[in-house]
């Protein structure tokens, strides 16, 4: 997997810096250029969806960072 540079586009995401990496991918602070505010993306390499078991991790550690509740979080619902 290739990192990204700070400026980069994706969608209508501006790279600002990356944060980190482990198994599953690398994540990025962003500014979501359409909302105004930054985000975290996380880019996975494709060999972390090519296997079922891999594909599954991804959707529980989704499911799982969607469920956090926090004030320092912000949700769609608030």
């Amino acid at each position: 997997m290739s990192s990204f540079e700070a400026g980069r586009m994706i969608l209508h995401f501006r790279i600002e810096t990356k944060l980190g990496a482990g198994a599953m991918g690398e994540v990025y602070r962003a500014l979501d250029t359409k909302l105004g505010r930054q985000v975290a993306i996380k880019v996975l390499p494709r060999s972390a969806t090519a296997t079922t078991e891999a594909a599954r991790r991804f959707r529980e550690e989704a499911r799982v960072a969607s469920a956090l509740n926090h004030p320092n979080i912000v949700t769609s619902s608030s």
